[in-house]
């Protein structure tokens, strides 16, 4: 039998609003009680979660099969799982270094590096596009450029 295109039944929209709503304020309550760190910028780890975590809320909207008691098990099942980890990985080098990427100098004393640009994929135009948000011109002496752990750019004055 064919799906419809436009509208169902009044029984299966009035399921979309109640249970989306409902897993939308648990998944809301779950994250805040889990802390700042699930919430924070976003390494590869964190972002595995909340693409997962999307996922599932979508999952749990528009298949009827998941009833809402699953959907929040699975929240309550990753958002535990991303505490476990970060937990540990404040704890253990071992587990940090499994979880988060070292930040890497691209420029050092206004001098590019070749084969840190390479490895990371970055280029002269994303290094000066940061410098100019940073409110450099150009690329002086004193300037450092460090791609950091959540992939953002951070240019520093006055360091090597």
């Amino acid at each position: 039998m064919d799906q419809p295109i436009f509208f169902d039944t009044w029984t299966s929209l009035g399921r979309v609003i109640l249970v989306g709503t409902l897993a939308y304020v648990g998944l809301v309550v779950m994250l805040r009680v889990s802390g700042k760190r699930t919430l924070s910028k976003m390494n590869a780890f964190d972002l595995i979660v909340t693409v997962a975590l999307g996922s599932t809320l979508a999952t749990v909207l528009l298949n009827r099969s998941v009833p809402l008691v699953e959907g929040m098990a699975a929240f309550a099942l990753l958002i535990g799982l991303q505490f476990v980890i970060t937990w540990l990985s404040v704890r253990s080098e071992g587990i940090q270094d499994l979880v988060k990427a070292e930040p890497t100098v691209l420029v050092s004393k206004g001098r590019p590096i070749p084969q840190a640009l390479k490895r990371q994929r970055v280029t002269m135009e994303e290094i000066r596009a940061a410098m100019r948000q940073s409110g450099h011109a150009d690329l002086d002496d004193d300037i450092t450029v460090v791609l950091e752990t959540d992939g953002s750019l951070s240019v520093l004055a006055g360091r090597d």
